[in-house]
């Protein structure tokens, strides 16, 4: 799970929707482990009784949300982002800047499909190429993709 540091009500919502229903289906939650998309995603599949994997940038795993069942600290700031999207098998992304621009660039490198919910949508040029990014219309379109 990827998306805004800093999200309002709607968007924290939407996040934590997609996190109760990953966490409902038996899948392990993986994320930034900070504020934002992706502490509302992180609480939603914690409520849910489900697992979370929160990968803080800094060096201190007591920097991680508290809905994060483990934390890791990857010690490596932004870098981080790689580690993020390399631990899971699909990648969801709910609102956004370029942190998260920057991550479904690097779950595409590594071949993991990605799912757009309120999120950046791209255009592929005119050369063709990938295909596995979806854009979801709900936070159950979302993880029905995901979990395909």
């Amino acid at each position: 799970m990827i998306g805004a540091g800093v999200a309002g009500a709607e968007l924290a919502a939407t996040a934590a929707e997609v996190g109760r229903r990953l966490a409902e289906a038996g899948a392990v939650v993986v994320c930034g482990g900070r504020g934002g998309v992706m502490e509302a995603a992180a609480r939603g599949a914690a409520e849910a009784g489900g697992t979370v994997i929160g990968i803080v940038p800094g060096d201190d795993p007591a920097d991680a949300n508290p809905h994060c069942t483990h934390a890791v600290a990857a010690a490596s700031g932004i870098a981080r982002n790689l580690a993020v999207v390399a631990s899971g098998e699909a990648v969801i992304a709910i609102g956004g800047a370029w942190g998260t621009l920057s991550e479904i660039a690097h779950a595409r490198q590594l071949g993991r499909p990605v799912i757009t919910l309120g999120s950046w949508e791209l255009s592929l040029p005119p050369s063709g190429g990938d295909t596995q990014i979806a854009v979801a219309s709900d936070p159950e379109a979302a993880v029905a993709l995901a979990l395909g």
